[in-house]
């Protein structure tokens, strides 16, 4: 049985005092939902502020981006070691912001992982199309480059320290959701990668995200389909209100 997991992605948002303001009013919000896991994951400035403020609670941290070495000469760059001290539990890879604007790779996701599950912090791994591929029907075949892509050379046992965030970049901050249908069927493709990588009960125990415009009028409806095992948050995760609406759907 899988745990829903519903991880609010807050992007480029939110100062210390700001990240402040919206968990201390969402924490109240999904308090005493059991049945479901949740996870903020604040940019690297407000980390430390909300880990402290998320501490004791059912509400987990996490980061939105990491680099694949312990340490060294690379400015700018922020290693899961350093993630781990600050208490995060998860670690999104692969956005598609990230392979858009700042060239992230599959090759690089698969480092990140790797680098990700030595440190003790369990990925969420980012696939989907853009429109122009789901028009011209390339959507599994661009997904399974990319989960192919992700998963080389880790076993089952990584595997099952993972989360999958099937996200259609058109979906993406544009207000168009995929339908519950188009969603499952990525889902189940997934799925039915996973478990030709590793093997059918490993690919059942891993969790799929949905992400792309997902908000308490549709998340319901999503979240029903036997392969949608959660949501990547974005836009309504700024909102205390949306985002545990999403939660307690």
């Amino acid at each position: 049985m899988r745990t829903t997991f519903i991880a609010g992605n807050w992007k480029l948002n939110k100062t210390r005092p700001e990240a402040k303001a919206l968990v201390e009013a969402l924490k109240p919000l999904v308090a005493n939902n059991a049945k479901v896991e949740v996870a903020v994951c604040p940019p690297f400035t407000a980390l430390q502020t909300v880990g402290a403020l998320v501490k004791g609670t059912n509400i987990r941290l996490g980061a939105q981006n990491c680099y694949h070495e312990p340490s060294g000469a690379f400015t700018g760059e922020v290693s899961p070691a350093m993630l781990k001290d600050l208490g995060c539990d998860y670690c999104i890879v692969g956005h598609s912001e990230r392979r858009q604007y700042f060239g992230e790779t599959d090759e690089g996701v698969n480092k990140k992982a790797k680098a990700l599950l030595a440190a003790g912090i369990m990925p969420i791994i980012c696939v989907g199309e853009t429109l122009a591929q789901r028009e011209a029907n390339e959507t599994e075949k661009v997904v399974e480059k990319q989960v192919r892509g992700a998963y080389a050379g880790l076993t089952a046992a990584d595997a099952l320290k993972t989360v999958v965030a099937y996200e259609p970049v058109w979906a993406i901050g544009t207000g168009k959701t995929a339908t519950s249908q188009q969603a499952q069927d990525v889902h189940q493709f997934i799925r039915g990668l996973l478990a030709k990588l590793f093997d059918q009960t490993t690919a059942d125990a891993i969790r799929i995200q949905y992400g792309g415009s997902m908000k308490p009028s549709n998340a319901k409806e999503l979240l029903s389909q036997p392969d949608v095992d959660g949501g990547l948050i974005g836009g309504a995760a700024l909102k205390a209100e949306d985002f545990a609406g999403i939660v307690n759907c």
